[in-house]
């Protein structure tokens, strides 16, 4: 498979799927902002309540078959095991930041890491493979104050659309289109 002359459009789908890694590394840290809010006995005063820092390794998982969607469902566990929504940011660079909504607040990911893209101009399928570093903060709710950092790799697999002469057509929505991301970091919550 050789490298193909990839257009404005795919360019700007896969990108977006680059920033959603990040996404995924943030949302284990909610998930621990969760269980240190629950262990605050009735009566105690905010200084005595507040527990100590959790500090632990979060794993996510993000997949999607949707090349126009700027928002995945996220699976996280480790510390904690939850469900959310990542919110994409700018994708046209190699550096973005994406927001992960969960029921209880919200934290950003920023993500760092070059995509190569390859399409194969017989059979217009593509690939556009991405491994970087993620950043977690900005946390609202039961995640303010979270930090953390780790590494992503993401895979975006997909099938272009053809010209009526045959032709890969890099700046239509691809017929097919596959990505999965996995994320892991280190994350900390006051």
């Amino acid at each position: 498979m050789g490298t193909g002359n990839m257009g404005a459009g795919l360019r700007h789908l896969a990108g977006m799927r680059r920033v959603r890694a990040l996404a995924v590394a943030v949302t284990g840290a909610g998930a621990v902002a969760a269980v240190i809010g629950l262990a605050i006995p009735a009566g105690a005063s905010q200084v005595a309540a507040r527990p100590a820092a959790v500090k632990g390794a979060e794993h996510f998982q993000l997949i999607t078959t949707s090349a126009t969607s700027n928002t995945l469902a996220v699976v996280s566990y480790g510390v904690d095991t939850m469900a959310g929504t990542d919110h994409e940011g700018n994708s046209n660079t190699d550096t973005a930041t994406d927001t992960l909504v969960y029921p209880k607040g919200t934290f950003k990911v920023t993500h760092t890491g070059p995509q190569t893209f390859k399409v194969n101009s017989k059979t217009c399928f593509f690939s556009a493979p991405s491994k970087g570093t993620i950043k977690i903060s900005g946390g609202t709710g039961a995640y303010k104050g979270i930090s953390g950092k780790g590494t992503y790799s993401a895979s975006v697999i997909g099938i272009l659309a053809k010209t009526k002469t045959g032709a890969c057509n890099e700046n239509a929505n691809p017929v097919a289109f596959q990505e999965v991301i996995n994320a892991s970091a280190t994350v900390t919550l006051p």
